[in-house]
């Protein structure tokens, strides 16, 4: 079953939290903090893989959760860390929050932390130090991250196939490769993309049809637009034409207005004609359908008039293919490493430092930075050793003097980042 679109959850492991624990052994007075940490939880990870081709597991499958850290022990046991989960998605899977790419999936084997697991909180051992013996404090494991995103799959293909109902595409790829696509005489033949191989000399050529492409796809009429994506990828797109059309210039304007309505992009994409089935007319007809596309090809288009049944132009339509492809692939190359001659030197910068304080309301003041939020995240607000050890993080970061600056006073409350807590700026005491 083929499936191109899908909508996941994803959530990595939380990280287990840092215990609070101190030595008691008959012999020893006093024993020392010996609480471990928490283990970190596990990511979510996708991975490429050649061998699929479709998202249909995702159907089935939406929600991916990865293992969760464990917690620490006595005797500085360190909780285990959590499983990651590596899924496999198809080559040519894109992933995205909203229309922001996260990732997107052009080699075998090519692997993308989705979502990060959440760090481990310290144990009480951690935190030991010359001046301080007896440290009552831990920390919570961080929450793991956790996304809902979109799937696409588009197909990555050295040729796309495009025309419209019957024109012959699945005829076309049937002859030239190890396609079986399914082929009759009517329209939408093609309810699914198929891939194929074509045999050019001593080289290969990965080829992929879609479905027709009728007037008003990019607005969701007909089959094409569900598929356009599918030859976004292509190096070149093969525009095949019926020869028995009433019009065929009218035929070539219907797809190309489709391609710019749907991308841009994608209609500036090195492109080849062909007029098909041309085996029951003769050079004079074939000769004067040529001339009438000739002055409405896109710029750099050639066009070509072949029979797939008959075997007609067949070689030479391909030889053209092969040649298009490569030198559009010298031409991507030369642009990536121009924009990596020119990419700009960044200056180094530390933004998990920076912090910023707002007074959101009376006597209410939310702190925001990378860093604290961190803090943060790992802090037992139920326990008062947690809380004031995050108080005191603030007070070496300045953030405590900021505050103040703002009219915080000791009983003011404060929030961090989106966490649901508030702490007083103070314990007060009984």
């Amino acid at each position: 079953m083929f499936v191109d679109t899908a909508r996941v959850m994803v959530k990595a492991g939380d990280g287990g939290n840092g215990a609070v624990s101190f030595r008691h052994e008959i012999y020893v007075d006093k024993g020392g903090p010996d609480g471990g940490n928490g283990g970190d939880g596990g990511d979510v990870i996708f991975k490429a893989d050649s061998n699929s081709n479709t998202l249909v597991d995702f159907r089935f499958k939406p929600e991916l959760r990865a293992q969760k850290g464990e917690s620490g022990g006595k005797r500085r046991k360190n909780g285990k860390q959590g499983d990651p989960l590596i899924v496999s998605v198809p080559v040519g899977t894109v992933v995205k929050d909203g229309d922001k790419v996260v990732a997107d999936f052009i080699e075998d084997g090519q692997q993308v932390v989705i979502a990060k697991g959440g760090d481990g909180g310290f144990g009480n051992a951690h935190f030991k130090s010359s001046t301080r013996q007896t440290p009552r404090v831990a920390e919570k494991g961080e929450v793991g991250e956790e996304f809902e995103f979109n799937l696409e799959l588009k197909l990555i293909a050295d040729v796309g196939l495009l025309g419209k109902p019957n024109a012959g595409k699945s005829t076309f790829l049937s002859v030239v490769s190890n396609a079986k696509p399914e082929i009759a005489d009517y329209e939408f033949t093609t309810l699914t993309p198929h891939l194929g191989v074509a045999d050019v000399d001593n080289t290969t050529l990965l080829i992929a049809d879609i479905p027709g492409i009728i007037e008003g796809a990019a607005e969701g009429k007909g089959l094409g637009h569900e598929f356009l994506r599918h030859v976004e990828r292509t190096g070149a797109l093969l525009h095949l034409i019926d020869a028995y059309s009433d019009d065929v210039v009218k035929s070539y304007q219907v797809i190309r207005a489709e391609l710019e309505a749907h991308d841009i992009k994608l209609a500036e994409r090195p492109e080849v004609v062909a007029l098909t089935k041309i085996e029951g007319l003769d050079n004079e007809i074939v000769s004067d359908l040529m001339a009438q596309l000739m002055p409405v090809l896109a710029p750099k288009s050639e066009v070509f008039a072949i029979s797939s049944q008959a075997g007609l132009g067949i070689r030479e339509l391909l030889r053209k293919l092969r040649a298009v492809v490569d030198a559009e692939k010298i031409q991507q190359a030369e642009q990536v490493a121009e924009e990596v001659s020119e990419e700009a030197t960044y200056t180094l910068n530390t933004p998990e430092l920076a912090w910023q304080v707002e007074k959101t309301g009376q006597g209410i003041f939310k702190i925001t930075g990378q860093r604290i939020e961190k803090f943060a995240r790992r802090t037992d607000f139920e326990d008062f050793h947690g809380r004031q050890r995050l108080r005191d993080i603030m007070k070496k970061m300045g953030i405590t003097h900021e505050l103040t600056r703002k009219g915080a006073e000791p009983d003011s409350q404060l929030r961090f980042g989106r966490h649901e807590q508030f702490m007083a700026l103070i314990e007060q005491e009984d």
